[in-house]
């Protein structure tokens, strides 16, 4: 494949800001969300933060360098192998001897001691094929029910498929609507969106039905204050952080749900954590930035140089404010708790190397549009 010969200038500098922001900050909130819990599990108050930094902040850098300075039409010519490869790291978390289950839950692989998760690796492979694969087909095919609906409906149910056996619905619900988002930028039919909706309606309830505990997630969702010492607990404990936390907050470090109250303080709790110490204009700064992140990248779509790099930014930017808004909404009980990470935020190595990875993908399309 020849690449066309395209002019460098300067990178997106207010991309590279937004996520200097959001990583330096979520070390900060990590630091004092994940104290009493690493002392209680591991006898050291930053285990989580030297964790971060070590297998998240490090290699995210380098992936950062990488991939910032890697033409993105390279993506291109593997998203196949990488597309094939997500599809056998998705399998691999069901081998014994290979899978590491946490909570009833297989969604690790460990290698020699090293964990990670592969469905978030699939979350950017995925983006990368889907962006190539439509490009591909073009508005007018991809418009199409035949060469269009139907194969991206076979893709995106292999995926499902394997996320939803792990199992991880938060995770299902991210990738879809990434896909989604970019089947709709590829040229999807306006009918052809309605009736992926209807088919994810009844995927919903098929999953109910099957799994029962999923129906008590709903109910504890739409009535949280039946059991608030049961099945309500996690919701519940969010509400008395984010509540006690006021205009202002308690004071840096000075959160009380973090003592083993609240659930997954430093994964998929860390907002709820960080609005109780810094209170509601800090929950509006988070908020504020993954609003400001999303205009930015959509910015750069509406200018990249051709199809692929626009459907390239355009799935990396739903991904990172789906993500963003799933994790705030469930906190606030704007959604049921669904257990994802917070962007840049939460505790979780794999999760921001990876985003540092897609980042990178777009500071490098960002080097080859107009000037923003």
């Amino acid at each position: 494949m020849k690449f066309i010969k395209k002019n460098y200038h300067q990178p997106d500098y207010v991309l590279i800001g937004i996520l200097s922001f959001l990583v330096v900050f979520g070390l900060v909130v990590l630091s004092s969300a994940g104290a009493a819990l690493g002392y209680e599990k591991f006898g050291d108050n930053y285990y989580y933060l030297k964790h971060q930094v070590v297998y998240g902040l490090i290699p995210g850098m380098l992936l950062f360098i990488i991939t910032s300075k890697v033409n993105y039409n390279v993506w291109k010519k593997i998203s196949l192998l990488l597309f094939i490869i997500s599809i056998i790291s998705l399998v691999l978390v069901f081998i014994p001897g290979i899978n590491f289950s946490a909570g009833g839950a297989a969604r690790w692989i460990n290698i020699g001691g090293f964990i990670f998760q592969p469905a978030e690796i699939v979350k950017l492979s995925l983006i990368i094929y889907l962006a190539a694969w439509l490009e591909k087909k073009g508005a007018e095919e991809v418009g199409n029910f035949n060469s269009g609906f139907l194969p991206f409906v076979v893709i995106l149910g292999l995926i499902m498929t394997l996320i939803i056996l792990q199992p991880d619905m938060g995770t299902m619900m991210v990738m879809a609507a990434i896909a989604i988002a970019m089947y709709i930028a590829g040229g999807a039919k306006i009918n052809h969106i309605i009736l992926l909706g209807l088919i994810g309606v009844l995927l919903l309830l098929l999953l109910i039905k099957v799994a029962p505990y999923r129906a008590d997630r709903l109910m504890t969702f739409l009535h949280p204050e039946l059991d608030p010492q049961g099945k309500g607990y996690h919701i519940n404990q969010a509400f008395l952080a984010i509540g006690s936390g006021g205009f202002f907050g308690r004071g840096f470090g000075q959160s009380l749900q973090k003592y083993l109250y609240l659930p997954e303080v430093a994964g998929d709790s860390i907002f709820a954590i960080m609005a109780e110490e810094l209170g509601f204009i800090a929950g509006l700064l988070v908020i504020g930035t993954y609003i400001f992140l999303t205009h930015r990248g959509f910015k750069i779509a509406k200018i990249a140089p051709d199809a692929f790099a626009r459907l390239l930014t355009v799935g990396i930017i739903s991904w990172f404010v789906f993500q963003a808004f799933i994790n705030i909404g469930a906190m606030c009980g704007a959604l049921p708790l669904t257990g994802i990470p917070l962007p840049f935020v939460s505790y979780g190595g794999t999760s921001l190397a990876i985003s540092f990875a897609a980042i990178g993908i777009l500071i490098n399309i960002s080097k080859q549009t107009k000037e923003i």
